[in-house]
């Protein structure tokens, strides 16, 4: 029989993303409903080794659900990748007579709470916030939809100008590893061509397609970026290329940068961070551990840590055949 859960910590780590604060809220009100106590834990396993703690109560997380970045502050903890340092955060964790912890955040932060609860047993249930969409085991991660719709907005207006002077733009976004942001996006804002990690569409083909759309009739276009695209060249010296090999553009870079991780969550990741704050919190007391708690099918459900971790998240194939559509 697992040992009845009295108080649970939550902390966010790695980069912040929108939607986090209302996960933070669901946590702490979920705890009220059922009467269990709550414990923010600041700048992450930092905090947690210093023992850095406040009590949440359903009353003092008003408010939340509107507001970006996260609260409870973000830090990297060199400390805790060691031995030692885990032994300091396990030590503050029982001086305080927390149970259990959530943790919010990605492969980072998940690689932590593994190792954590490996050494102590120490119940622990992940959420997933990072607005590059590249965790395993959901469809959404907390902060996507809003990065999304942010990200849309930037290129609707970028477009404006664009079409006024006969440019090329070249928008990165942000998808170091993952181009979920990038291929989204370049569908949902009509870009001329789109350049992911996960498909290395080669210079010649990026002249090319630019040279049917010029052909085609159009002034001006729009190349969406993610910041890790495999073409070879960071997005400056693409736009050198390309002015290079076809002069008659005049072109122009944007990079959209950490805007993108800004802003208030949409009414999607505000009410997927409600819903995923209550199934962690009511796995923990159901005497699951080492899940991290995602949106597969529209419904929530239970992934293995271990699985979030090392599974590979990809993107959708037909979104790319779309793609490839669209920019005809």
């Amino acid at each position: 029989m697992s040992k009845k859960i009295k108080k649970i910590g939550v902390m966010t780590s790695g980069g912040d993303a929108p939607g986090m604060n209302a996960a933070i809220r669901s946590v702490a009100r979920t705890c009220a409903f059922h009467n269990i106590e709550c414990v923010g834990i600041y700048r992450g396993y930092e905090g947690m080794i210093e023992g850095d703690f406040k009590e949440l109560t359903a009353r003092n997380v008003k408010g939340l659900i509107n507001k970006g970045g996260t609260i409870l502050k973000s830090a990297r903890s060199k400390e805790f990748r060691t031995p030692e340092g885990r032994k300091k955060a396990y030590d503050a964790l029982t001086a305080k007579g927390v149970d259990a912890l959530v943790t919010i955040g990605g492969d980072g932060t998940f690689n932590g709470a593994l190792i954590f609860n490996q050494e102590y047993s120490f119940p622990v249930m992940g959420i997933p916030g990072t607005i590059d969409n590249d965790i395993f085991g959901t469809s959404h991660t907390l902060g996507y939809d809003t990065a999304l719709n942010t990200v849309v907005e930037c290129i609707d207006k970028i477009r404006d100008t664009a079409s006024s002077h006969n440019r090329l733009f070249f928008v990165e976004v942000m998808g170091r590893d993952a181009g979920h942001i990038a291929l989204n996006v370049g569908i949902g804002a009509g870009a001329e061509e789109i350049l992911i990690p996960e498909e290395n569409l080669g210079l010649d083909r990026l002249l090319e397609s630019l040279r049917r759309s010029k052909k085609s009739g159009k002034s001006s276009s729009i190349v969406v970026v993610a910041e890790g695209d495999k073409i070879g060249k960071n997005v400056f010296e693409l736009k050198d290329y390309v002015e290079e090999n076809m002069t008659e553009y005049e072109v122009r870079v944007s990079v959209l940068g950490h805007m993108q991780r800004g802003g208030p969550p949409s009414c999607f990741d505000r009410v997927l961070a409600s819903r995923m704050g209550v199934k962690a919190v009511e796995s923990l007391m159901e005497g699951k551990s080492n899940f991290m708690v995602g949106l597969l099918s529209d419904k929530i459900a239970l992934t293995p840590l271990e699985k979030a971790v090392k599974g590979k998240s990809e993107v959708n194939k037909e979104l790319i055949r779309v793609s490839d559509i669209m920019t005809t």
